[in-house]
């Protein structure tokens, strides 16, 4: 078995290492996509988790605080709510009654979760998917803001469907949808933007 695998191995080596030899650029760039879309995953996966389970321990008192804005009413199909960029709902049961998995104590968890993926997700996508030699401190500055700025406009898009959700779903149903949704959207956009903090290094 393992003759086997290392004869396969050495058949994509020679494989990949002729396309490469004919188009560098094609090969450089799906090596950034397989190592981008791998690690991009495997940090949307931590995200999940912690989306999950990091709101209860925030607690109970802080899913009843809440903490939303600049909250816009909107009617969507008869179900009225007030759409926010920064904070979500409260979310209750059919009782009324309030759960883990909203107010302040889920905002929190969804920018620690992702702030904690993006310190993880970095240093991968810098070091090994763009083999990056710049200023670090120079690139860190402008993924810190480029993080800021898609971290809101994805707020802004779960804030017009995740207070419907939170009164159909479970949050565990939810914040995969959550999970999905912020992971896939901000993946195209980060890519992009590691492209422009991530120059091409020139020989």
């Amino acid at each position: 078995m393992d003759t086997e695998k290392k004869g396969i191995c050495l058949w994509w080596s020679r494989k990949w290492g002729k396309f490469a030899g004919n188009h560098p650029k094609m090969a450089k760039l799906l090596y950034q996509l397989f190592y981008f879309w791998v690690f991009s995953m495997s940090v949307t996966v931590f995200q999940y988790l912690m989306f999950t389970f990091l709101p209860y321990l925030m607690g109970e008192k802080l899913a009843a605080t809440e903490f939303m804005w600049p909250q816009i009413p909107v009617d969507i199909v008869g179900y009225s709510y007030k759409w926010n960029i920064l904070g979500y709902d409260i979310a209750r049961n059919a009782a009324g009654e309030v759960v883990i998995g909203g107010g302040l104590g889920y905002f929190l968890s969804y920018e620690i979760g992702s702030f904690l993926a993006q310190c993880i997700n970095f240093p991968l996508q810098r070091n090994i998917t763009f083999k990056s030699h710049g200023n670090i401190l120079y690139q860190a500055i402008w993924y810190l803001i480029a993080w800021v700025l898609i971290s809101l406009f994805c707020n802004g898009i779960n804030g017009l469907w995740l207070p419907i959700a939170q009164a159909y779903f479970s949050p565990a149903v939810y914040n995969l949808l959550v999970t999905f949704i912020t992971g896939g959207v901000s993946m195209v956009i980060y890519f992009f933007v590691y492209k422009i903090i991530f120059p091409e290094e020139r020989a």
